[in-house]
């Protein structure tokens, strides 16, 4: 049945009784984390090999705006973080500016993070691991446009290689570009009654997860709520968004309607997807992105307002870290592990001091 066919979210539940959903997690309280630290999912990080090239495709062709630029020359990498904003709103910060920095932390949207290690340009065998390979995670950005037929043929006129145009394969009507990394990127055509202006709007992140009942109450313990499912003879999607307060999907989560309230988001959707038989085979797991070899995808990331109390809150479910607040170099930030071993970024909302930097750099010695 549909994971939320017992009728109230789980998560609301979970003071009174442990979910059925729950298996393996330790949750003493899980809605504090929703209730009291106000996560808000914030990006999505990929690694580039040559910054130049993946901001062309995303700002010229994908329309998004490069919000902000942090830059580590001493660490040898810089990170650039772009939105989708809607049609007419004039962004009027400088990448790099205190003021940037302040829009960043507090935005309520998700950006792409493009991470770029010094050097990657320059060396023409290097490559980035795009994923959808075996036992790969994650599987692909996407952005919602108006018509995707003709939007491919844009994409196509301007050099853009497919990975599946609309008519290719089973699924009609939706299509797979490459962007220069070679990361796949999905075009969907968003509703008819879509109040939305811009050409394209930045729309999912897809993850494969071994076991729903693990996940999805994992990242409803995060403020995300599922608004769509879709079950296949062999796989399930779900699709779960932080929604602003007083927003909530169809009670029928498999639904047109569902579907319908989906494609009419303007923010992203996290797409999780199950291939039916994982959740039986102990020793299975996802490559995550942030191993040797397989390095591209890094993390996604959400804002709190207190890292430390989120992190007592994540010690509390059990969940493994890879870093924790006080760890590396970068202070003041940590790196949860979601139950397939992705990581998520926990950031400080606002940030602090002159800077607004979420972090502290490690003194050096």
């Amino acid at each position: 049945p549909p994971i939320h066919s017992i009728g109230k979210p789980i998560v609301s539940q979970l003071r009174r009784f442990r979910s059925p959903f729950s298996t393996n997690l330790k949750m003493s309280d899980p809605s504090s984390v929703l209730e009291k630290q106000n996560f808000s999912w914030q990006q999505t990080m990929m690694r580039v090999k040559d910054p130049k090239k993946s901001l062309a495709f995303y700002q010229d062709l994908m329309g998004m705006t490069l919000i902000d630029k942090l830059e580590f020359p001493d660490m040898k990498f810089d990170l650039y973080f772009l939105t989708t904003l809607p049609k007419g709103q004039e962004y009027k910060f400088a990448p790099g500016s205190v003021e940037a920095h302040k829009y960043l932390w507090t935005m309520k949207g998700a950006t792409l993070e493009l991470t770029h290690n010094y050097g990657t340009e320059d060396d023409a065998d290097f490559k980035y691991h795009p994923g959808n390979q075996e036992k790969d995670g994650f599987g692909h950005v996407a952005f919602n446009v108006n018509d995707v037929y003709a939007t491919s043929d844009k994409l196509e006129a301007a050099g853009c290689s497919f990975k599946k145009k609309p008519d290719e394969g089973r699924m009609k009507g939706l299509a797979f570009v490459y962007d220069p990394d070679g990361y796949w990127v999905e075009i969907v055509k968003r509703s008819e009654n879509a109040k939305i202006e811009n050409d394209f709007n930045l729309s999912q992140t897809m993850l494969r997860i071994k076991d729903p009942k693990k996940s999805i109450p994992f990242y409803e313990s995060l403020g995300m709520t599922v608004c769509r499912e879709m079950h296949g003879g062999d796989f399930s999607l779900y699709f779960l968004a932080c929604l602003p307060p007083g927003v909530t999907p169809p009670a029928d989560k498999a639904s047109p309607e569902a579907s319908e309230f989906v494609k009419c988001l303007f923010n992203p959707v996290l797409e999780l997807t199950h291939n039916h038989g994982t959740e039986t085979q102990d020793d299975f797991k996802h490559w995550v992105g942030n191993e040797e070899g397989h390095k591209g995808f890094g993390h996604i990331g959400f804002l709190v307002d207190d890292v430390d109390a989120a992190c007592k809150a994540f010690d509390d479910m059990g969940c493994d870290y890879a870093k924790r607040p006080e760890g590396g170099k970068m202070k003041g930030l940590a790196f949860v592990k979601d139950p397939d071993g992705y990581w998520l970024e926990i950031i400080k909302r606002g940030g602090d001091g002159a800077t607004v930097d979420p972090y502290y750099l490690e003194p050096q010695a």
